[in-house]
């Protein structure tokens, strides 16, 4: 344990976040996520919701301020969000900003290219959330 730092921070996602520079991209998916046929770094937060794993992630990356840097998956034509999710989320990074929304088979592409996808717990429907990691400010 280290201090500062939320339990739900696994050594391995806390090493990944590290690494990654400005404008790599993360994705923490929901427990349907194909995420191992999308994308070669997966790691696992069983039993973690999303909005655990992003108010544990939140004070350790700061968010792109240069292109949108939140983005969720669209519902499929004739299915519907639940806007409580998207409210979790935007609890849980502190976050008011916009958030795009993409096709499900074009997040899935975009999944391709990011850092990492670390599969969460969560069991909400279209529970998908991508991060764009911005430049983090300097001490004054």
């Amino acid at each position: 344990m280290l201090k500062g730092i939320s339990p739900v921070i696994s050594p391995d996602l806390l090493k990944t976040l590290a690494e990654m520079g400005h404008g790599d991209e993360i994705v923490i998916s929901d427990a349907h996520f194909p995420a191992h046929r999308f994308n070669p770094r997966v790691l696992r937060a069983d039993g973690v919701d999303a909005a655990r794993l992003l108010e544990g992630v939140a004070p350790l990356f700061e968010l792109d301020s240069y292109a949108a840097p939140v983005v969720m998956m669209a519902p499929v034509p004739g299915d519907e969000l639940d806007p409580a999710v998207e409210r979790k989320y935007r609890a849980a990074l502190g976050y008011g900003g916009p958030i795009e929304r993409l096709e499900r088979f074009a997040f899935y592409e975009r999944s391709r290219s990011a850092f990492a996808v670390v599969v969460s717990g969560e069991t909400a429907k279209y529970g998908n959330i991508l991060l764009k990691k911005g430049v983090t400010p300097l001490p004054r």
